[in-house]
């Protein structure tokens, strides 16, 4: 689909027709980064998308449980720099 890039106050920009809208599903907010010379434009993802069904998962498969008191994990900074009171 051929469209022209117009002037947007100070900006320039692009209008998106609905049916490609609609076809990509992008509304409200989006990111727009350049990949090998060109715009690529997508939704914003939210930094913990998907998390909800992982936690799922994982409490079906057992695998939610705490590792307090199971596992003893110390590094350098527990050794050598924490004073413990």
């Amino acid at each position: 689909m051929r469209t022209h890039i117009v002037r947007i106050g100070n900006s320039q920009g692009v209008r998106i027709p609905k049916t490609l809208l609609e076809q990509t599903g992008l509304r409200g907010a989006v990111e727009i980064s350049v990949r090998n010379h060109s715009l690529v434009i997508e939704p914003v993802r939210l930094p913990r998308a998907g998390w909800e069904a992982s936690f799922r998962e994982m409490a079906r498969k057992g695998d939610d449980r705490l590792l307090e008191g199971e596992a003893q994990v110390s590094n350098s900074f527990d050794d050598e720099e924490w004073e413990w009171k």
